[in-house]
């Protein structure tokens, strides 16, 4: 994975480097990896579900992009557009986030909100590859001098 693309994105704004911390990519990939777990649990409602799922796979992007040394600078759904070069993930699944991240902003900013079984079980599909992938990358680089 090049960081080329990432660096033209510091360069246009939308993300800022930042040495990774181990303690900060831990506890992200920590509470992704609970957040998953929670999603898929019986007799929750869909909402709950869908809200458990979208933010573990937010954590676990953004754990992804720390790892690289990098952080987003405003915008929030950045994390799944760059999993393409800081996890090697195909564009199919940043679909599946982009999808979820609009359904999210319906609910947070418009109160309207209606889970799609479907997407529902995508979110967590997806955020289970993320997962995995995460948790390969290992430790964080040590930072060079």
């Amino acid at each position: 994975m090049s960081s080329i693309e990432l660096d033209n994105l510091v360069k246009s704004g939308v993300l800022k480097r930042e040495p990774a911390d181990q303690i900060e990519f831990d506890g992200l990939l920590d509470s992704g990896k609970k957040r998953l777990i929670d999603a898929t649990k019986e007799g929750l409602s869909d909402d709950s579900q869908f809200d458990l799922a979208y933010n573990a796979a937010h954590a676990l992007s953004l754990a992804a992009l720390r790892w690289h040394g990098y952080r987003p600078n405003k915008l929030r759904f950045i994390v799944f557009q760059a999993l393409r070069h800081t996890l090697g993930l195909k564009p199919d699944l940043w679909r599946i986030f982009d999808k979820s991240h609009n359904n999210r902003n319906s609910a947070e900013y418009e109160g309207y909100f209606n889970v799609d079984k479907q997407l529902l079980t995508e979110l967590v599909r997806a955020t289970e590859i993320v997962r995995k992938a995460v948790e390969k990358l290992g430790p964080v680089p040590k930072k060079r001098v």
